[in-house]
């Protein structure tokens, strides 16, 4: 997949921008606020119809203007084109797939696999469970549409069951009772797939993880992701045994009214040299295995998709040594197109560049090449 153009009218600080991208490496050069990551925002948005900076539609649009909008051109074996538009006055957000509108998300993800890098990347690491799972639930999700509509299916099952759990909790009637074990046959049924294609994943993705890692650290560490079971089992997980741990926590999932039992509430745990990285790991560690992650899911997703994934890398090199950003420069080669923000080259004499590169200048919302 290429990105050939993008387009942004009155998307941020951008009031009519329009730029032609090499197939190779895109450097997008300019100050803090000068409007260099609203491309990478506008690129992800049209990928996943989601900005990857949660901001609110009326947040996007430049300042005393009434609509916004995002057009990309893309490229692999024809040529497809994505359009955002808003409009303040109606307060909806339109997405159009060569002109015709598109009303669910999941007719967009995968059809553009895209992998994002940011400094908000030390979540994957450093932060919560939520995080992980977020991260692992987003690559396969780009890769198997089955999976993606099974976790929608499974969040709307849970949000259903969250709120038969409050009316029980202050009222325990039996019909009550009788539909929370219907809403418990489709939970372990959906859970136990959910389940069942992660661990699949996880086996195949420490694959990618070790391969990628051992470029920006060469044979000096061994990572892994290790996936425990339903809250720290090593039992295979099978719908019999989910539906028997249900069972033993339905009195206090009555009691607490919360789904207590189930891979939203799983986690996976990050290792380097059989030692837990969120633990014992040091800086350097975690930025090598938050820029590994996000190589294994491009080239995860090459093959699965089997198209190139566009590849997002925003102003990460400024958080890493020279001998890190050196080598993922070199890295950088192998991916094909990508695009990468960062604030001068005078401190980044290490990136490898090519006369086939571009160069982006960004400056108060105005594009020079």
């Amino acid at each position: 997949m290429i990105v050939r153009s993008l387009s942004l009218r009155n998307f941020r600080i951008h009031q009519s921008s329009s730029i032609d991208f090499s197939d190779t490496l895109n450097f997008i050069v300019g100050g803090n606020g000068e409007g260099k990551t609203s491309l990478l925002e506008g690129l992800y948005f049209l990928c996943t119809t989601r900005n990857f900076k949660a901001a609110a539609d009326n947040e996007l649009l430049r300042f005393g203007e009434e609509s916004y909008e995002v057009n990309g051109i893309f490229q692999d074996t024809t040529i497809r084109k994505a359009r955002i538009y808003y409009s303040a006055a109606d307060t909806k957000r339109h997405y159009l797939l060569d002109g015709k509108s598109i009303t669910r998300a999941t007719d967009v993800i995968g059809k553009f696999p895209v992998v994002l890098l940011t400094p908000e990347d030390h979540q994957l690491t450093q932060g919560g469970p939520a995080d992980r799972r977020k991260f692992i639930d987003s690559v396969i999700s780009q890769s198997n549409v089955f999976y993606l509509s099974t976790l929608i299916e499974y969040n709307r099952i849970i949000k259903q069951r969250s709120a038969l759990l409050n009316l029980l909790r202050e009222q325990r009637r039996h019909d009550y009772l009788v539909e929370l074990d219907a809403w418990d046959e489709l939970l372990v049924k959906t859970g136990t797939t959910i389940i069942e294609i992660r661990q699949q994943f996880i086996e195949e993705f420490n694959q990618f993880i070790c391969e990628a890692y051992s470029h920006i650290m060469p044979g000096e560490e061994q990572p892994v992701i290790l996936y425990p079971l339903l809250q720290g089992s090593t039992e295979i997980v099978t719908e019999s045994i989910f539906a028997e741990r249900l069972a033993k926590r339905r009195e206090e999932e009555i009691r607490r009214a919360a789904n207590l039992t189930g891979p939203h509430r799983d986690d996976f745990i990050f290792m380097v040299n059989n030692t837990a990285l969120k633990t014992y790991g040091s800086q350097g560690q975690h930025k090598t295995f938050q820029t590994a992650l996000r190589f294994a899911e491009f080239f995860y997703l090459k093959m699965k998709a089997g198209t190139t994934p566009i590849f997002l890398l925003d102003d990460v090199f400024g958080e890493l040594d020279t001998k890190r950003s050196s080598r993922i420069s070199e890295y950088l080669k192998t991916v094909g197109q990508a695009f990468i923000t960062i604030t001068d080259f005078s401190n980044y004499r290490f990136l490898a560049k090519s006369e086939h590169d571009a160069t982006i200048m960004v400056s108060r919302g105005s594009i020079g090449i």
